[in-house]
């Protein structure tokens, strides 16, 4: 078996099954060894009625109260029954699997595992795993991997596919160099795959971890370096000085920059006449300021006479940018284009000429920005928001375009000093640690789940004095039919507990750009008083007019993540509020979430998160989203990190160039990073 062999040569793969694997990118065998178990089942020791939380996987103990009942609604075959223990009772519910009648019945005492969630008000466990106590006993042995799914993948499809490449990762081949292998005690990278895949204890997942995830940083660190050794010092083309026009819009802004912002801005402006090219980081806390010295930087470079361009991460946040820029700009001759996946293809054609032929001036949109078919005509200066790996990826299209502009990355995200001058080695940085004096400090309450009804009412409380809220859920599982459904509910369940006049509407990863689009543009003009969604909201959208953010579960995000969701409110005169909702009571969860109930301050919150939890916890909270990893975690990972940099010194010391690889795995690995 080759890893570039089809996933076709594997035994019960034909055309239909291999139509689903490729559509979740999924064609060759390597492509299915490096897809990763997002997380692994365990088997615990069984819990009361009473204990179960939504979104919370637990085994229960309990007798069926009734005949288990069969129906057929919407297509759906439906089996339910009903359990209780000595503390009450739970329903459970199967979907499109009639034989479950046959399997269970009235009076037999089972052990049912799955995550409860609510269901027309009650709590209720979709699809349970069905157990014995004996058959319980040896399943606890066990940890089973659960994969990232998509539409007709299921887990089962892919261990059935994974258990065949066992033999060929035992094989593959090693691209880290010995040395660095033995000093840092890594597994081998065959040993490393098999372990993740079938693992027969903890240990070895954290092993297999610990290998699979210094592999994803020295790849990364080693992209950076290949892209730096290609490039070189990059001479300054574009001379960008500050104009009358500039002095004029700074003049005229409607409040005063803080110290910091001042500070960044001339680091920025001597940097952009220097005989190099700027290559910077602005690192601020949310709602530092970040996005006007953007604006200022770009409009600088329009009136001497060059192109500027701002890539988002999102749809909603470059309309929401390119709408901010229109207005800040609107006295001053600027063409200001917004270039999307979702720009229709006679416009988009339109603005590829119109950038070819220097009739816009700024350019404001997605990764769209980049794609082979634009060309500019002198592009100067491209600022990234959010974009933590442009580094890698975008700087190399650039580089690919012939073009060598001015980069400036801003980000939110609070990476602690020591770590980002890692992650971000070949750029300069500015940090921005001061909010606006007009800001009124955020009051948090960290409570149980006790507290909700009291915290429906605030929510009505203040919507009914005009403003807006944010009610966040975590994914019940790690799939996207899950978390559509989560949000789908808790929306149903929130708008039976808030008056019939208050407007509550979804918003969810499944959703179309568009139907995203729509939502985000209603609850910004205040057609939507409560917002309930996933994390979809984490990055940059501006409602000022939200004052509550209430964090379901809160226990189960990062707290860089949550600290990132409450930066979503506290951007209006009023004064705002946090409500984080743990669904566990335990002192450790009480320990963590404490630090941003007592603190606003993203870097605070970041270097104690670090403290708190310290490096190399495999089976932490991970901080979903940060840094575009498939394994790695930047705060709980931060020794692996320190260690894959200081193993890429160690090779250049001896004289190692990432240009000239004489290994073909290593060489392969660091292409894929650059093209991803």
């Amino acid at each position: 078996m080759n890893g570039t062999d089809s996933i076709r040569s594997l035994k019960g793969i034909g055309d239909k099954t291999e139509q689903i694997f490729r559509s979740a990118g999924i064609e060759m065998i390597d492509d299915l060894v490096t897809l990763y178990p997002r997380y692994y089942l365990t088997y615990e020791e069984p819990v009361s009625i009473a204990d179960a939380q939504p979104g919370i996987r637990i085994a229960v103990c309990g007798k069926i109260t009734n005949t288990p009942v069969y129906r057929q609604f919407k297509g759906l075959k439906i089996t339910t029954c009903n359990i209780r223990d000595h503390s009450g009772s739970l329903g459970l519910i199967w979907y499109n699997m009639p034989y479950m009648r046959k399997q269970i019945h009235q009076g037999d005492s089972k052990i049912f595992v799955g995550t409860p969630v609510m269901k027309n008000g009650r709590l209720v466990m979709e699809h349970p795993e069905v157990f014995t106590e004996e058959s319980y006993a040896k399943q606890r042995e066990h940890l089973q991997p659960v994969y990232p799914l998509s539409r007709g993948l299921t887990n089962k499809m892919i261990i059935k596919a994974m258990s065949q490449t066992k033999e060929y990762m035992e094989t593959a081949q090693e691209y880290l160099p010995d040395k660095i292998i033995e000093r840092y005690h890594l597994q081998s990278y065959g040993k490393a795959l098999k372990n993740v895949h079938f693992p027969i204890e903890r240990q070895e997942v954290i092993e297999a971890k610990k290998r699979l995830i210094f592999d994803e940083f020295f790849i990364f660190l080693a992209a950076m370096r290949m892209v730096k050794e290609k490039t070189g010092v990059v001479q300054n083309q574009y001379i960008i000085r500050e104009t009358k026009e500039s002095r004029d819009f700074m003049e005229h802004l409607p409040f005063d920059l803080t110290n910091a912002q001042k500070c960044a801005l001339q680091e920025m402006k001597e940097d952009l006449v220097k005989e190099e090219v700027m290559n910077r980081l602005v690192q601020g806390d949310v709602g530092s300021g970040k996005t006007i010295l953007a604006v200022i930087l770009l409009f600088m470079t329009v009136t001497n006479g060059y192109q500027g361009a701002l890539m988002a991460p999102t749809e909603v946040l470059a309309v929401q940018h390119y709408e901010t820029f229109c207005k800040l700009l609107e006295p001053y001759p600027v063409r200001i284009g917004l270039l999307t996946g979702s720009t229709k293809a006679k416009e988009k054609r339109e603005i590829y000429q119109k950038l070819k032929d220097h009739e816009l001036d700024l350019i404001i949109g997605t990764h769209a920005l980049i794609q082979e078919k634009v060309e500019y005509n002198c592009l100067a200066l491209v600022i990234t928001d959010e974009q933590h790996r442009f580094g890698v990826k975008q700087r190399e299209a650039l580089y690919r375009k012939g073009l060598e502009p001015h980069v400036l990355v801003m980000s939110a995200t609070p990476i602690p000093r020591t770590l980002a001058l890692i992650m971000y080695g070949d750029l300069a940085i500015s940090i921005i640690d001061e909010l606006p004096a007009n800001r009124l400090p955020i009051k948090n309450c960290v409570v149980n789940t006790s507290y909700r009804p009291n915290a429906y009412r605030f929510i009505e409380k203040q919507v009914q004095m005009g403003h807006q809220a944010y009610v966040i859920c975590p994914m019940v599982e790690e799939s996207e039919n899950m978390e559509a459904e989560n949000v789908t509910e808790y929306a149903k369940i929130l708008k039976q507990n808030l008056p019939p006049s208050i407007r509550v509407e979804c918003l969810n990863g499944r959703m179309k750009a568009v139907e995203k689009n729509r939502i985000m543009d209603e609850f910004g003009r205040g057609i939507i008083d409560v917002l309930v969604s996933t994390t979809v909201i984490e990055v940059g959208i501006n409602v000022p007019n939200a004052t509550v953010m209430m964090v379901e579960n809160a226990e189960r995000f990062g707290l860089a993540q949550l600290h990132q969701l409450r930066g979503r409110i506290g951007r209006g005169d009023s004064q705002s509020y946090c409500i984080f909702i743990s669904g566990k009571d335990n002192d450790e969860t009480k320990k963590r979430l404490e630090i941003l109930n007592r603190s606003n301050d993203g870097f605070y919150i970041a270097n104690e998160d670090l403290k708190l939890r310290g490096p190399g916890d495999f089976f932490g909270v991970r901080q979903s989203g940060m840094m575009d990893f498939v394994l790695a975690d930047i705060y709980q990972n931060a020794d692996l990190l320190k260690m894959a940099a200081d193993s890429i010194e160690l090779l250049e010391q001896e004289g190692f160039s990432f240009q000239n690889l004489q290994n073909e795995r290593l060489k392969k690995q660091l292409e894929l990073a650059l093209q991803l």
